[in-house]
């Protein structure tokens, strides 16, 4: 989907979907707004349902400060002009009250944007202004005055969180990305003590390369690679709509069959992927004008090495990832389908599926199917798309699981005995 060319109307009531559908924001809370490119600032109304916005419910406030509508803006709109009078370079502006920011708000505390490497590299650093009415003038001077140091990403006392960008999504993005973070920190706290970053290790990230591949122009799509393109979208969206992914983050492969492979590309958005945006790859060629994930080399290596693995998938699902940035140990054995379908979880140094593709790959095996990598991602492997999506969603919720038990009691996990039954009726190996 090429959202850029959506008229800002369109823009804003989806990305108000997307917000109010993943239960980001409420009935009457949070408000949108896009500046046009004749200075004209396009803004979602006051008092209207969030849940069934039309692109005629839509305001349209002229640069000379005429109201076009037929309900009033925001009553927001205020600190939104005021934004976009001192910052030239943003052009979208999202205000929202997710429960995560909430908490944080009335805590008095920013996320920490540190315990994954992309958090600072897409919010940036993030400030907190002072609390004041909402539609204020004094609320607007707070948030604009953060604003006017350089910051893109502001929480605000008591209320919630402003994010701006030259475009709707990019805010959206970033504010998917600090709402993540503020889960995934929420989680670990329950688990352990977060371990942080260095901004070296941010660094690693920051500048890692993407896979260099010849290109090549297909001649003809077989059927068995159409309908593995149209499954993995399947999946891939049903992932994003369960918040085991985020916008622009998490991998899906497939092999074809020899040294092909089908994979998502980078830096799109996960919730509207079409079967054609996903990328071919045939050993060290790469499908004509696409760009392949950053991972694309250790999915082609872990196909070379397993040849029961159909698929590989890579993702940041807060649960899992909360054992991933702290000291605590991911253990299966909770119930007998989340030890049948995991067995045991390998846990690797940070940057390894990069640093170590080697050592990565050699992780994997009939036995550890699922590996974490401290303060990046989970890999997870299967014998087909289902196989491994099943994994996915069932190391996420026992991950849930182990997290939500530390406030209940002590936990009794299935016994080694109990475990070698399992394994008798079942004939894992």
């Amino acid at each position: 989907m090429r959202f850029h060319l959506l008229h800002p109307a369109d823009q804003l009531v989806m990305i108000m979907q997307r917000i109010y559908q993943y239960g980001m924001t409420t009935t009457s809370g949070g408000n949108l707004s896009i500046r046009d490119q004749n200075g004209d600032v396009w803004i979602t109304p006051s008092g209207i349902d969030k849940g069934s916005l039309s692109r005629d419910d839509m305001i349209r406030v002229t640069s000379a400060g005429e109201i076009i509508g037929p309900h009033r803006p925001s009553v927001e709109l205020p600190f939104h002009l005021d934004i976009y009078r001192r910052r030239s370079d943003l052009s979208a502006i999202l205000h929202a009250h997710p429960p995560t920011m909430v908490a944080f708000s009335l805590a008095r505390r920013i996320p920490n944007i540190r315990l994954i490497p992309d958090v600072l590299q897409v919010c940036g650093e993030v400030a907190m202004a002072a609390y004041a009415v909402p539609g204020s003038d004094a609320l607007g001077h707070n948030i604009a005055e953060q604003f006017a140091l350089g910051y893109n990403t502001v929480m605000l006392e008591n209320h919630g969180c402003v994010i701006g960008a030259s475009d709707l999504f990019s805010a959206f993005m970033s504010f998917e990305t600090l709402d993540f973070c503020g889960r995934l920190e929420i989680d670990a706290k329950k688990l352990g003590t977060p371990q942080s970053l260095t901004q070296e290790q941010i660094d690693m990230r920051k500048h890692k390369r993407h896979p260099q591949f010849d290109e090549f122009i297909p001649k003809a799509y077989s059927s068995r690679e159409r309908a593995v393109r149209r499954d993995m979208c399947k999946f891939i969206q049903r992932a994003y709509d369960q918040r085991l992914f985020t916008s622009t983050q998490g991998t899906f492969s497939h092999r074809l069959g020899g040294d092909s492979l089908v994979i998502t590309p980078y830096n799109k958005d996960r919730k509207y992927l079409e079967p054609e945006d996903l990328v071919l790859i045939r050993g060290d060629f790469c499908e004509a004008g696409k760009q392949p994930s950053r991972s694309a080399r250790l999915h082609s290596a872990i196909y070379q090495a397993h040849p029961d693995v159909g698929c590989v998938i890579i993702a940041h699902a807060p649960a899992i990832m909360a054992f991933a940035v702290t000291d605590a140990v991911f253990d299966s054995r909770i119930i007998p389908e989340s030890y049948i379908n995991l067995r045991t979880v390998n846990e690797l140094p940070y940057f390894s599926s990069t640093n170590d593709i080697e050592g990565t790959v050699r992780a994997i095996s009939p036995r550890t199917p699922v590996v974490v990598i401290q303060n990046e991602c989970v890999l997870v492997t299967g014998a087909d798309l289902l196989n491994a999506f099943d994994r996915l969603e069932v190391l996420e919720y026992s991950a849930r699981a182990l997290i939500d038990a530390q406030d209940i009691g002590p936990m009794v996990m299935i016994s080694d005995e109990q475990v070698r039954e399992i394994d008798q009726a079942f004939n894992l190996k």
